[in-house]
């Protein structure tokens, strides 16, 4: 039935009947899944010379490129798992804190925070199965200002 330029569904596709278990799985291609998430945090840098020196904060917006080959039903990874390790494993360390302290011994430079951030998001991604990979990850520091790591970059330097 069509209605104000849409379609109402009538009959609910049911899986066994309308669509086989083994039709879920479309194919057997590696996908990039993304995710982002925002952080509130407060910093300063050591040796720089400019306003980043003193005590100053930002809203941080992280975005991780995940990719993977899709499991039995499509699926590279369920986004509330990625949601699930950026909650637990790392948020925890960032947000709402002074990150000169809860971070390791680094200058707490968007360069030096991403590549913190990958490595954290990687081990937790090959702890759930080893085809996943953090292809980049994108930490911005203001709207329009972000540091990037790549797979690549990160394997191969």
């Amino acid at each position: 039935m069509h209605q104000y330029g849409f379609t109402i569904v009538e009959n609910l596709q049911k899986i066994d009947e309308d669509i086989k278990r083994h039709e879920l799985k479309y194919h057997n291609k590696r996908v990039l899944v993304s995710k982002e998430f925002t952080f509130d945090a407060a910093h300063h840098l050591h040796r720089y010379e400019g306003k980043c020196k003193n005590l100053h904060g930002h809203t941080y917006k992280v975005i991780f490129g995940i990719s993977g080959f899709v499991d039995e039903i499509g699926l590279v990874i369920d986004f509330g798992d990625i949601k699930n390790i950026w909650k637990e494993q790392i948020e925890i360390h960032l947000d709402h804190r002074y990150l000169n302290d809860t971070l390791p011994h680094m200058n707490t430079t968007a360069e030096n925070m991403v590549v913190w951030i990958y490595e954290k998001m990687n081990k937790a991604l090959q702890q759930e199965r080893d085809d996943l990979q953090v292809e980049f990850v994108q930490l911005y520091e203001t709207p329009t200002s972000y540091a990037e790591v790549r797979r690549e970059w990160m394997d191969h330097e």
